[in-house]
C-alpha cells in the first residue's frame, strides 16, 4: 500500500496527492503534522530514501533556527527535532514497497509507483 505524508496547506503536497489519484493508486494519507512519526519510523524512511536526516528537513522553518540546528547538526539531534517538531519534515513523502521519494518536484514520486 502506498502512503503519502501530506500537509493539505502545501501546494507540492496537493499536487503529489493528485498524481496518486490520477494514476488510480490505492493509498493512505498520513497527516504527519497531526500524526507525527517516531524516531524509528523516520530512520526507516531515511533508509528507504537512502538519505541523511538533513535531506528531509525544512531548514528554512523558523523552528530550525530557533532550535539552534544547522546542516552540520548530528543526525540523532535532527531526528529528535523532527519527532518533536514535525513541521521540520519536508513534504510530501511517498512510501511504497520499501521505497520512498520526496515529492519535490511532485513527479519524482512516479518512479516508485
Amino acid at each position: 500500500m502506498t502512503e503519502i505524508w501530506h500537509n493539505p496547506r502545501c501546494s507540492k503536497s496537493r499536487q503529489t496527492l493528485a498524481i496518486l489519484e490520477e494514476r488510480g493508486e490505492e493509498f493512505i494519507v498520513r497527516r504527519y503534522l497531526e500524526d507525527a512519526p517516531d524516531a524509528a519510523t523516520l530512520r526507516s524512511v531515511l533508509t528507504a530514501l537512502d538519505a541523511a536526516p538533513i535531506a528531509i528537513m525544512r531548514t528554512g522553518e523558523k523552528q530550525f533556527k530557533e532550535l539552534g540546528l544547522t546542516k552540520d547538526s548530528p543526525d540523532d539531534g535532527l531526528i529528535a527535532a523532527m519527532v518533536a517538531h514535525p513541521i521540520l519534515i519536508e513534504r510530501p513523502i511517498v512510501l511504497k514497497d520499501g521505497k520512498a521519494r520526496i515529492g519535490r518536484p511532485p513527479e519524482s514520486v512516479i518512479e516508485i509507483l
